[in-house]
């Protein structure tokens, strides 16, 4: 992993493949990526599954809340189908590709040497037992120096760094409408971030200004920019020393960073 910026696949490669599936990590490993994003929530009997959306009604296309439901009947949930009713992915057939646990996901990458960008989403006050499961997971299958553990709650960063201090940690953000990203309030991010004792500070593509991404770096701060398709941000990533960029088409935006390179 030595040329930058590093490529991350969005929820694997969500281009090409239904999101968050083991066939969507798959495909952006094969493409060549440096690592995959994805989200992490409790299920109903506390095990930590590997979806988005609080509800199946877009990924599984059935009514049902994934807190509400256990492991083992989210396991059996296909979370492929809805992705061939798309225009674009017509000719990709996913039927019967299945919710994975974090266990599955973990062991899929067992064997390599990618990043692995986990996304805690806390649901109903169950963040306490969230990054026990998490923690636990990362210590079990002993990848601490491969998982960075992020969240836009910084209280569950907080959280996870005080279990193990091994584990890096990264602050998510995200721009708000009703707070428009004034440099002020950009700077106040990077304050957030270091406070709650994130080892990378995670920024939406619309916050990744040059003068933030450098305080950051000042700050000790490594940066990672979301969701980002376009490949000009190849080289303004660059250019800006940031460390990866994470996208939903991990192979398209390889062939832009390694234009020489067989993909």
């Amino acid at each position: 992993m030595s040329e930058v910026p590093l490529i991350i696949g969005h929820r694997g490669a969500s281009a090409v493949a239904p999101e968050n599936t083991l066939a969507a990590f798959s495909r952006a490993i094969q493409h060549g990526a440096d690592g995959v994003e994805f989200d992490v929530q409790l299920s109903q009997d506390g095990v930590p599954v590997v979806i988005h959306d609080p509800t199946l009604a877009r990924t599984g296309l059935i009514d049902g809340v994934v807190a509400e439901l256990s492991a083992e009947m989210l396991g059996r949930i296909d979370v492929g189908s809805w992705f061939g009713q798309r225009s674009n992915a017509a000719e990709l057939d996913f039927r019967g590709e299945k919710l994975p646990s974090l266990q599955q996901t973990l062991e899929l990458f067992a064997d390599s040497d990618a990043l692995l960008y986990l996304e805690m989403k806390s649901q109903a006050g169950d963040g306490e037992t969230l990054i026990a499961e998490v923690a636990g997971a990362i210590k079990k299958h002993a990848l601490a120096q491969r998982v960075i553990v992020s969240s836009f709650d910084l209280l569950l960063v907080r959280a996870i760094k005080a279990i193990d201090p091994a584990i890096r940690t990264a602050a998510l953000f995200e721009p708000r409408v009703s707070a428009p990203a004034t440099l002020v309030r950009r700077t106040r991010l990077i304050q957030l971030a270091k406070d709650c004792g994130a080892d990378e500070i995670c920024l939406h593509h619309t916050l990744a200004s040059g003068r933030l991404t450098e305080q950051a770096k000042k700050s000790q701060l490594e940066v990672v920019v979301w969701t980002v398709d376009d490949p000009e941000w190849i080289d303004r990533a660059q250019s800006r020393g940031v460390k990866a960029l994470i996208t939903n088409d991990p192979g398209s935006m390889l062939r832009s960073r390694n234009p020489r390179a067989a993909i």
